[in-house]
């Protein structure tokens, strides 16, 4: 999330209900082939530029007419016929899910001077600890393994959520930790025959190339004047996701051409809640 933002931004809710809804809109749908799946990993395919986009990491849903790219939750099935994007955590702990870390991995989770889990306070979520090599390459293999899911489930690319998780590391993480690590995401995102986008973060932007992204996710730079930099880097391929209408019309007015701008709401629901809001330019 953008280091200057007051509000933090919505995040994927792994609950029971949203994945059922998204195996009902694959069972209407029907699931894509992955290209993963069938012997050796195909090139990643990029996505299109200024592409109408859907941003459902809340909860999936049928898209609406004329989206033809989406970004869903890695729990949730792909929408067919569309380009779509998968999203993990990749970065942070769910807090469903520390447990888990805690138990099997408890040297990945990043830890203050009294051993606590070090705790992103806007989402409850604790820091993976990106600090040394061998901790990289031992995330890499769980993070890498959810990738690998991403493909056979049939995406054709993931967005790594919360690459700036060093920000809120108190120091204990280095940008280069989490560059490091991006590496690693992107080549086994490659090597599975999918694009991977740089989320938000732009101040790693120079290091792009380096790392192997190939597109990117940016919530509210057009609310903090962003959207330029990553246009720039990017050909303008990036996925730009607004929450409020200062933001949405700015993007609009100065990039609705060149980009995929969409507007959410802040929890990104489903149609049906009150909520819910989606505008794209």
């Amino acid at each position: 999330m953008p280091k200057h933002s007051t509000t933090p931004f919505p995040r994927r809710k792994a609950t029971l209900a949203a994945a059922a809804a998204g195996v009902a809109v694959a069972v209407g749908a029907g699931l894509m082939l992955s290209q993963a799946s069938a012997g050796q990993a195909a090139s990643p395919r990029l996505p299109a530029a200024n592409v109408s986009f859907d941003y459902q990491i809340g909860a999936p849903y049928t898209p609406p007419k004329g989206v033809g790219a989406v970004s869903r939750d890695r729990s949730a099935p792909p929408a067919a016929g569309l380009y779509n994007v998968c999203y993990i955590n990749a970065f942070q702990a769910q807090p469903d899910a520390l447990g888990w870390w805690q138990k099997n991995h408890p040297d990945l989770v990043l830890r203050d001077s009294s051993r606590r889990p070090v705790v992103d306070e806007d989402w409850g979520e604790a820091l993976l600890d990106t600090s040394t090599a061998d901790k990289r390459t031992r995330l890499a293999k769980v993070v890498g393994d959810w990738i690998s899911g991403c493909a056979r489930s049939g995406y054709q690319a993931v967005e790594p959520d919360n690459l700036d998780s060093f920000s809120r590391s108190g120091g204990r993480l280095k940008k280069a930790d989490n560059a490091a690590f991006a590496k690693l995401l992107a080549d086994r995102a490659h090597a599975a025959g999918l694009a991977i986008g740089q989320k938000n973060t732009a101040d790693l932007l120079p290091d792009r190339t380096k790392i192997g992204f190939d597109f990117a996710v940016a919530e509210e730079c057009g609310q903090y004047d962003e959207c330029g930099d990553f246009a720039k880097a990017y050909a303008n391929r990036v996925f730009v996701i607004e929450y409020q209408n200062s933001g949405y019309g700015k993007a609009c007015s100065a990039w609705g051409s060149k980009l995929s701008v969409v507007q959410r709401d802040l929890d990104v629901t489903a149609p049906g809640s009150k909520a819910y809001r989606f505008r794209t330019c």
